[in-house]
């Protein structure tokens, strides 16, 4: 197909629901990591402007050429209330894809937040607000706007696979991405750990110091001979 008849930007995707986003948003990152086969987590280099940002929503996904930010202003144009903008920018960190005034712009929009393999600017002014950005870096080098990018195409940003309408969670430790047909079975695995994490912890307060798996373990893995303990 010529390259004038291609489809750049997919308007109708499927989104993971609002309340699966909504009962999804109660877990950090990295339980919905864990039960999730520790899998769908961005490179740590995405990390939120400011530790108190949080952010849970289906994905509209954005891929550009390093540098060049026009993709994500149709993104923006498209985006419905509760999306979270997420940008492959290839890790390029010559040029900020967006600042303050793109920034200002999405939330007026209702986009419940932002997520770039890049850099952005502005960073004063955007890490004293709650609106949460999550990027690879920053630069004080604005963007171009003439390159042709993608919107609502399957991506793979910083290590992750995205597709358009997946649900995205990003806290202080990070973005994890979980396939929109498998978000209910992972929040129900999610509530189940979180309920055995805080009975560990309570054990724990109470001085049961070691995991009971510990011995085992090690001897699985060669570190005890049968019949050693650690006592």
């Amino acid at each position: 197909m010529p390259a004038s008849q291609k489809k750049f930007i997919n308007r109708d995707i499927e989104r993971v629901s609002a309340e699966d986003v909504r009962q999804a948003a109660e877990y950090q990152a990295a339980i919905l990591a864990d039960v999730a086969g520790r899998r769908g987590t961005l490179h740590g280099r995405i990390k939120p402007l400011a530790p108190h940002m949080v952010v849970a929503g289906p994905a509209i996904t954005v891929e550009v050429r390093p540098g060049d930010n026009l993709a994500i202003h149709a993104a923006m144009a498209i985006a419905k209330p509760g999306d979270v903008l997420v940008v492959d920018g290839k890790g390029d960190l010559s040029c900020a894809l967006l600042g303050e005034i793109m920034a200002t712009q999405a939330q007026a929009s209702g986009i419940a937040g932002i997520i770039i393999d890049g850099a952005v600017r502005d960073a004063d002014t955007l890490s004293k607000q709650s609106y949460p950005i999550f990027s690879a870096g920053l630069n004080p080098c604005g963007p171009t706007k003439s390159i042709p990018g993608r919107v609502n195409h399957a991506i793979s940003v910083a290590g992750a696979a995205v597709q358009a309408g997946d649900l995205v969670v990003g806290d202080i430790d990070g973005v994890v991405v979980i396939p929109r047909d498998e978000v209910q079975t992972i929040i129900t695995l999610a509530k189940e750990k979180l309920e055995g994490e805080s009975q560990r912890l309570a054990a724990i307060r109470e001085g049961d110091l070691r995991p009971h798996w510990l011995e085992n373990a090690l001897r699985k893995a060669g570190m005890l001979t049968e019949g050693e303990t650690l006592e």
